[in-house]
């Protein structure tokens, strides 16, 4: 018989009541279990843990039991929760503002894979970042604090990181390129754009460094101090540094404040100084190039969700309308490959 929602919900209580004193050895017990955001393969929770001086807010990230991690699309291959809550615990380590991972859940524990986490108090969603008056002065500091934690992530030793894939430009754009040509549709733009990245290819960088993967605004907790967590590593690589600053700098992430090309809340030359302030050498060229595959690469991830679902499963407004978008990336590649005066 199949599990509903309320039952599974039932499920994970009582299983992160079992292991709540592995979370805090004061704990009680927990409280206040909501879902907060999720598909099919990941979903997030948030719960209270009890103490007898109090509550402390968690968060849970998980795989549910008998649901199979995506082994990745086109090119994106994600990481797996152990992975991420290492890569979470090297972060902090570094420097970089992340939650703190308290747990890791076991397969004895029955409730899937994943971890729990230190709750961070903030804003995400990127439309209120670039807009909420009380982010104003976070508004001021975010694209130097970014372009700090970045050079805090690229400076991790290899010899620190689990097991994670490597990444070239070259492989990148021809799995991209396989990918647009797999979907059938015919988009000059993204046409001329492969043909521009597959001439402007850059060398190899001199070493390959941990990549974030997605670091970009929404992936991002924001307070009135400005960057208080990065979240999100799932797609996290061995890579091109400049990855991360130009994929930061896609339109797509700027929420409709397009003068403004670190995510629609601070300048190219801050990042680029706050970068260089941790430690970063910036090679505007090479991230002028991920720029532009990032915003190919979500132009063609747009173009598949306007497609018929694999397996039957129904057409849903969400991916019409996700795909529908796939005309902007065509704009913003125009803009960047033939940019028109006083563009950024």
């Amino acid at each position: 018989m199949e599990t509903t929602p309320v039952q599974a919900e039932d499920v994970l209580s009582s299983g992160l009541h079992c292991i709540a004193r592995r979370i805090d050895a004061r704990a009680t017990g927990i409280s206040a279990l909501r879902r907060l955001s999720g598909g099919a393969n990941q979903e997030t929770w948030s719960f209270n843990l009890e103490r007898a001086d109090g509550t402390a807010p968690m968060i849970l990230r998980r795989c549910p039991p008998q649901t199979a991690r995506p082994a990745g699309t086109g090119t994106a291959s994600f990481t797996g929760m152990a992975t991420e809550a290492a890569l979470l615990d090297r972060a902090a380590r570094a420097g970089v503002p992340v939650p703190v991972v308290r747990a890791q859940l076991a397969p004895a524990d029955g409730i899937g894979d994943g971890f729990i986490m230190n709750f961070v108090a903030g804003e995400t969603l990127g439309g209120r970042i670039v807009r909420d008056p009380s982010l104003a002065h976070a508004r001021t500091v975010l694209a130097y604090q970014c372009g700090r934690a970045l050079a805090a992530i690229h400076s991790i030793a290899r010899a620190d990181l689990p097991p994670l894939r490597e990444a070239a430009a070259a492989e990148e754009v021809a799995n991209y390129l396989a990918r647009h040509r797999a979907g059938g549709s015919a988009k000059p733009v993204f046409e001329l754009a492969f043909q521009w990245l597959q001439r402007n290819l850059p060398p190899a960088p001199e070493r390959k460094v941990l990549v974030h993967g997605d670091f970009r605004n929404g992936n991002l907790m924001v307070g009135e101090d400005g960057l208080r967590a990065v979240l999100d590593w799932e797609l996290a690589h061995l890579g091109d540094p400049m990855e991360d600053l130009g994929w930061l700098c896609v339109n797509s992430w700027r929420f409709g404040h397009t003068a403004l090309p670190v995510g629609g809340f601070g300048t190219r030359e801050d990042l680029f100084v706050g970068y260089e302030a941790g430690g970063g050498t910036v090679d505007a060229a090479r991230v002028h190039f991920w720029e532009v595959f990032g915003s190919l690469k979500w132009g063609i991830g747009c173009e598949s969700m306007a497609q018929a679902p694999a397996g039957g499963a129904p057409r849903t407004v969400e991916r019409a309308a996700i795909g529908r978008r796939s005309s902007e990336t065509e704009i913003d590649l125009l803009n960047l490959l033939a940019p028109r005066q006083g563009a950024r």
